[in-house]
């Protein structure tokens, strides 16, 4: 069972929402004080209450007040209190459209005895009286399942939970997680025979004691109160159980052994987080649980934000995560609707990825304004080869470059590379390398990975059959600039010393030097821009057809990207 769609109405800031489709991971952006808390808070809210109708008959068609009113709900806090005094009646509407799955069809229909299609649209609706609890549907079957709406809340409440974890993270929220952990972990043993001996043998010891502490304070207290017969010190048998559950410690060895309450905002943070979400899959039961979370990346440094980020979208392959934040990093690319954009107490669907790059204060330079995906690759003259290859080998690629919504982005230099990756991912753009098959290429990527920023899905190298390693110009055909190089140079390439499995700028170097020319980098950068103009004015010819499979794979992966992130073709 999903939750599709929410929306509410008159609750603390917000006043109305449009119909928000709800993903399997949901982000929820804004500035601050515009009410991205509450339209989270107002989802809890809705989910918590309707667990609670499901455990509370009604009496006299009627649910009781008290469900609300505590701390998930309370009127004079929660209803907008601009309206209070207009609106004495007034009342928080939540709406909420869930899907169930085919086998949740058949047990609703074998609990409530009445047949549902794939969605059930739910009205709750909370104020000063109690509260209401409709199904929204039309037609001849809206009548027998309102007059099922104990049951179908009985219902709805074992299938759905909600887990909210907020911004404040502190080594205390954590430990009572553990503290829940312990005790019905130990509860397995504290029916054991050996432990109830144990415990008493315990108790034993520590009779003679307390009796003297007894004793004690009895004399103390009939001096100021003669009346006193006895006082009695003494630990229940379940204090004794409960003190056992509370004696521990939580120790985090990052290379220096420290209890956790003595570590910094940041790892405080971290565990708790991670604990809360263990707790809720340790809870879930085969309920889907919604798990609701306020600003990940609270007190994180930028490596710990994106290491959560890939929990989170862990987590989003088999439970719905909604979330609000202020990060970049944690935008859904993939599904643009799926970042709700909250301003002026209202919320609504992001339609691209300007408005929310304008939400987050984010900078886009010029040639990344418009754009949704970068290919990264090494030098400009790569980046001058490719886009021509890149346009000839695939009409859909061609239309996103020409729109702007794919961009190539250059290095200059391979070890730069999880520099421009950070400056592409606070552009709030995606990402995709084509990087050279040598060291310098795989030094950058293995670094690059281990700052989390990017994967084995995220590159393609210039592999070619039979070489150890291997640039982007070893993919070309050497025809087409052989004569360029014969004519300018005086330098023939049908040598032994060109013709071997050795990277390109090293066969090259050789071929030039054994011909009595120099050669050095800056001339290399020269070359490989002379030969990747002829490329671009010729790239139909420009690949030898024995070592392009790179490319291949390249426009594969290319394409798939601008199908997953929508990009325009």
């Amino acid at each position: 069972m999903k939750v599709i769609t929410f929306s509410v109405k008159n609750y603390r800031s917000i006043t109305k929402t449009e119909r928000l489709h709800i993903s399997n991971s949901t982000v929820l952006i804004g500035p601050n004080n515009e009410g991205k808390s509450n339209i989270l808070r107002a989802l809890v809210t809705c989910i918590t209450i309707l667990k609670r109708l499901g455990r509370f008959p009604m009496i006299k068609g009627r649910f009781p007040t008290m469900l609300v009113r505590d701390e998930n709900y309370s009127w004079e806090r929660d209803f907008p209190i601009q309206l209070q005094s207009s609106m004495p009646e007034g009342q928080s509407i939540f709406k909420l459209e869930l899907e169930l799955s085919a086998t949740e069809i058949r047990s609703f229909r074998e609990y409530i005895g009445s047949n549902l299609n794939s969605t059930l649209l739910i009205e709750i609706a909370l104020g000063n009286k109690s509260p209401s609890f409709k199904i929204l549907k039309r037609g001849p079957g809206a009548k027998v399942l309102s007059e099922k709406i104990q049951k179908i809340a009985e219902y709805l409440s074992k299938m759905i939970d909600c887990v909210y974890i907020p911004a404040v993270r502190t080594a205390r929220k954590a430990e009572i997680i553990i503290e829940g952990i312990l005790s019905d972990e130990l509860a397995v043993i504290e029916d054991d025979p050996k432990f109830k001996a144990a415990l008493s043998e315990v108790a034993n010891l520590q009779k003679p004691i307390l009796d003297q502490i007894s004793k004690n304070i009895t004399m103390s207290l009939k001096e100021f109160m003669p009346n006193i017969n006895k006082a009695v010190v003494d630990i229940s048998q379940e204090g004794r159980h409960q003190a056992l559950r509370r004696a521990y410690e939580v120790t985090i060895d990052d290379g220096t052994p420290t209890k956790l309450q003595e570590k910094g905002d940041g790892v405080q943070s971290l565990a708790a987080l991670c604990l809360m979400r263990h707790a809720s899959e340790r809870t879930a039961r085969g309920k889907n649980i919604i798990l609701a979370i306020e600003e990940p990346e609270s007190h994180l440094h930028p490596n710990a934000i994106y290491q959560i980020k890939q929990v989170i979208s862990d987590i989003s392959n088999h439970s719905q995560v909604i979330l609000t934040t202020h990060c970049p990093a944690f935008i859904n690319r993939l599904v643009m609707q799926s970042n709700v954009i909250v301003l002026e107490n209202r919320a609504k669907q992001a339609a691209n990825i300007k408005e929310i790059r304008d939400v987050l204060g984010v900078r886009a330079s010029d040639n990344l304004r418009n754009a949704e995906l970068v290919v990264v690759v090494e030098g400009e003259s790569d980046r001058v080869a490719l886009k021509a290859i890149l346009i000839k080998s695939s009409a859909k690629i061609s239309s996103a470059i020409g729109q702007g919504h794919i961009a190539i982005e250059t290095l200059l230099g391979g070890s730069n590379l999880s520099y421009k990756i950070s400056q592409i991912r606070d552009a709030l753009c995606g990402y995709y390398c084509y990087l050279d098959n040598d060291k310098c290429g795989q030094d950058a990527f293995r670094v690059a990975k281990e700052h989390g920023l990017v994967t084995e899905k995220d590159v393609t190298f210039s592999i070619c059959d039979g070489m150890r390693e291997a640039e982007l110009e070893d993919v070309y055909n050497a025809a087409i600039y052989t004569e360029m190089i014969r004519d300018k140079y005086e330098v023939g390439l049908d040598r032994s010393s060109f013709r071997n499995n050795n990277k390109w700028s090293n066969r090259m170097r050789d071929t030039f030097l054994s011909q009595g020319k120099q050669w050095n980098e800056k001339f290399e950068e020269i070359l490989k821009g002379e030969i990747a103009e002829i490329i671009a004015q010729n790239p139909e010819q420009a690949l030898n057809p024995h070592k392009r499979s790179s490319i291949d794979a390249l426009v594969a992966a290319l394409e798939n990207r601008c199908c997953k992130e929508q990009i325009m073709a």
